[in-house]
């Protein structure tokens, strides 16, 4: 069963000012929709084709034979998450639960934008910075390149890309600039909640 590109979640001028239509047309249309098409070419005709993309994703990681295998299969999951960590009207804080948990584990959202803001900025060259669920307790973390949560048994929560493509069009070399747009304006603390909800 081949993986097809999942569309957005939104219009791709929806999150405008803050991340073009232009940006989208790159970032979903070429980047998300060429790691679809070579993780569907690895796979093809192999005991990985009739996975689900979170199985092969532990299956292929730290298996030096597949690491094409998990950089796609990755990067298509984690594309996918992306889009969903954002949101139209985004940003501001969480509430409920999630922000009894953030406060709780970080000690208030400041500290958790804090560590978050750090993690995003100083992932060197490409990578994401992540709110994840560890053993029952709430962590920012950074991961390169493909990497993600679940090759590493975590839950996570929210992602932001910090890949030169996810932002270069609209703030050239400002990622600072791009991770605090993230959070005041876009992130999708819905989806956040909705993920801590369901892995109680």
């Amino acid at each position: 069963m081949a993986f097809t590109l999942p569309d957005l979640p939104y219009a791709a001028n929806a999150l405008e000012p803050y991340m073009s239509a232009n940006t989208f047309s790159f970032h979903h249309d070429k980047h998300h929709a060429a790691y679809v098409n070579n993780l569907n070419n690895l796979i093809k005709d192999t005991e990985l084709a009739d996975k689900s993309l979170e199985e092969i994703i532990k299956a292929s990681f730290k298996d030096s034979s597949k690491v094409g295998v998990f950089n796609n299969a990755a990067q298509v999951w984690n594309h996918t998450f992306f889009w969903n960590s954002m949101k139209p009207g985004g940003g501001g804080t969480p509430s409920g639960s999630l922000a009894d948990k953030i406060n709780a584990d970080f000690g208030s959202f400041d500290k958790f934008k804090e560590e978050f803001k750090n993690a995003a900025a100083t992932q060197f060259g490409s990578g994401w910075a992540w709110l994840l669920l560890d053993n029952g307790t709430l962590k920012v973390s950074k991961t390169p390149n493909a990497e993600n949560p679940l090759a590493h048994g975590q839950t996570a929560l929210l992602t932001l890309d910090v890949w030169e493509h996810a932002y270069y069009l609209d703030y050239q070399n400002k990622r600072p600039d791009f991770i605090t747009t993230f959070l005041d304006h876009l992130v999708n603390w819905d989806f956040a909640a909705e993920n801590l909800s369901k892995a109680a």
